[in-house]
């Protein structure tokens, strides 16, 4: 049983994507958020996995249907609540998982489900990010000690999950590299990629009533 895991935090103003303000106001930045969660979960219901989970950090919002399960995110760093999510994915729903942050609203069907097939000839799979970070991490059994020490938001955070990876034995499948919406260029430019997308559409608006 395939399941999709959404690492997300609630998106509350000054608590998610501060990184752009300015130009953007913390409230704007968590329309922001709330925008790229919404094209994080449009992409997840299409490549229509056999279960969808969203671990989140706070309360649920209109971004999440209500079909979808919720469960909390662990107490911890980041890299702990990575491996409590991974954890409770394979607990209630088996292998192979999938797991996706809310920083890639351009994320599309195709990359998940090539995620997934990628995942049929090797252990693992990585997505890395632009910022040296990684979008999507896919295991077929789940062990805390692959994600966890990590540190993060670096710019070798990437490189050192995969070196993780393989030191524990895994062959690990590398995916295309997709940005992660960090800063204000970061979000032009991610809009330019997926004009298509509500994040895409609400930079538009930000951005025409700013001029």
């Amino acid at each position: 049983m395939v399941t999709v895991v959404v690492l997300a935090k609630e998106p509350v103003a000054g608590r998610v994507k501060t990184r752009l303000c300015p130009p953007y106001s913390p409230g704007q930045a968590a329309d922001l958020a709330r925008s790229a969660l919404r094209d994080t979960v449009a992409a997840v219901e299409a490549m229509a996995p056999d279960r969808m989970v969203c671990a989140l950090d706070g309360a649920r919002g209109d971004w999440l249907p209500q079909s979808w399960p919720v469960v909390p995110q662990r107490d911890g760093d980041l890299g702990d609540r990575i491996a409590g999510a991974l954890d409770d994915a394979f607990t209630v729903g088996g292998g192979p998982v999938l797991l996706v942050g809310m920083d890639t609203p351009q994320l599309t069907p195709a990359d998940l489900s090539g995620a997934l097939a990628a995942l049929d000839h090797a252990d693992a799979v990585l997505g890395p990010a632009t910022d040296g970070g990684w979008w999507l991490i896919g295991l077929h059994a789940a062990d805390p000690s692959l994600v966890t020490g990590i540190p993060t938001s670096r710019a070798d955070t990437g490189a050192r999950q995969r070196a993780r990876l393989v030191e524990r034995g895994l062959r690990v499948a590398d995916l295309s590299l997709l940005r992660d919406v960090d800063t204000a260029a970061d979000a032009d430019a991610v809009a330019r990629l997926a004009p298509a997308t509500h994040f895409a559409r609400l930079v538009g608006r930000l951005t025409r009533a700013a001029a």
